[in-house]
């Protein structure tokens, strides 16, 4: 197994906070190369999938600076879904510091709507939150 490499520590110049389901993304990104790293390890490593790497990198495909800054991200909660809708939603919020014109191609995308979709909680009486249990007549 190869080892992660691990996000070195510079001078983060743009903040934005992500959230999706219970997922949470400190996201911070600085003058770079284009890296992303989640919890110190690359986004590609961390997500293990590629579907979710694209994800988290759209902010920076649409706004077209893709190769320009490196993205440090501390994610917590939820699943590796959620968080990394939870980072792409914390990446869009942090590059509305870097240019503010980036606004209406990112709000156009859908990056910087709160995808507010939790799981429903289960009532009693029920097996899960809507699932009843069959019904007997005799």
């Amino acid at each position: 197994m190869a080892v992660a490499k691990k996000a070195p520590k510079l001078n983060m110049d743009y903040y934005g906070t992500g959230r999706r389901k219970t997922a949470v993304a400190k996201v911070w990104m600085a003058p770079g190369k284009g890296r992303v790293f989640v919890n110190d390890v690359e986004a590609g490593e961390f997500f293990g999938r590629r579907v979710l790497e694209v994800l988290v990198r759209q902010p920076l495909e649409k706004t077209g600076t893709g190769d320009k800054y490196d993205v440090y991200a501390q994610v917590m909660g939820g699943g590796l879904s959620g968080q990394a809708g939870a980072v792409r939603h914390g990446i869009a919020r942090a590059l509305l510091q870097v240019d503010p014109e980036f606004r209406p191609v990112l709000k156009q995308a859908g990056f910087l709507t709160r995808d507010p979709r939790v799981k429903e909680r289960r009532k009693y009486g029920l097996k899960k939150a809507r699932k009843a249990p069959q019904f007997s007549k005799r």
